[in-house]
């Protein structure tokens, strides 16, 4: 069985792999604060800083205010390149780089070493954001939530802005290489890491102590993850000790019997 160490260490491994090969500078979504060398090929003389305004625009030569905030770098550079081939220059090829990026401000809490406020500069994703918040608890469970705004851009004050929720599963971002799930962070995200259902296994096992349990593990599962029964086991007597409204009650269970979090699966020793 892979150990949770594993996990986190594949994590991280495939951090390193994607900020290396995969997130690409011009997916960066420009926003307020940022800072542009904007360049037009052959033509020197338009070589351009400009910081983008509270109103998502910079001023450009020849064009004037154009909106880029909330457009990626390639977004932006296809929008001036239209605006400037029409009736400016034949053909132009623009090329923006980010020279100060705007901070992000993201919140992750949850199963996750170091939860808080993390401010955050280019395209960062949930994978590199763990690495930075050093990585998962042993507690942690599969699943990331992003609670989102829809539209951080809204002028309305008197509407709330829209939220979505994003749910990662990060079995299948890790352990399959599913890499479409390694989801940008946006400016606001709120990001909680789940926290995986444990079980007590005690009593006659090889390892007793408490485990991360998926949906639908059976007492045989978890005596398993418990590393299996000892020779003076006596199976058919395990009970399970579960709270049921803030009370303990046990029950009598046979190997098929389906766990929950907290439950406490206990095996009694033979009589013989």
């Amino acid at each position: 069985m892979r150990s949770k160490q594993s996990f986190i260490a594949a994590l991280l491994f495939l951090s390193a792999v994607l900020v290396s090969g995969v997130v690409h500078a011009q997916d960066y979504v420009l926003g307020e604060g940022d800072l542009l060398t904007i360049s037009v090929y052959d033509n020197p003389d338009l070589t351009t800083q400009a910081r983008v305004s509270g109103e998502n625009k910079i001023n450009f030569p020849l064009v004037g205010g154009v909106e880029v905030g909330g457009m990626t770098i390639r977004e932006a550079e296809r929008k001036l390149s239209e605006l400037l081939a029409d009736g400016f220059i034949v053909n132009p090829q623009v090329n923006i780089f980010v020279q100060e990026y705007h901070s992000k401000r993201v919140t992750i809490l949850g199963e996750i070493n170091k939860p808080g406020v993390y401010e955050l500069s280019a395209n960062v994703t949930i994978l590199e954001l763990i690495s930075k918040a050093e990585g998962l608890t042993p507690n942690a469970g599969e699943t990331i939530l992003i609670k989102r705004k829809k539209d951080p851009g809204a002028q309305s004050q008197a509407a709330e802005p829209k939220e979505e929720y994003i749910s990662v599963n990060l079995k299948d971002l890790m352990e399959k290489g599913n890499l479409a799930l390694n989801e940008s962070v946006q400016d606001g995200d709120n990001i909680y890491v789940s926290k995986s259902g444990v079980v007590y296994v005690t009593g006659e096992v090889s390892k007793p102590g408490a485990y991360n349990i998926a949906d639908g593990t059976t007492v045989m599962k978890a005596i398993a993850l418990a590393g299996g029964l000892t020779d003076m086991a006596a199976p058919n007597r395990t009970v399970v000790i579960r709270k049921v409204n803030g009370e303990e009650k046990t029950i009598k269970v046979e190997m098929g019997f389906i766990v929950q979090p907290d439950d406490v699966v206990s095996v009694p020793e033979s009589f013989f």
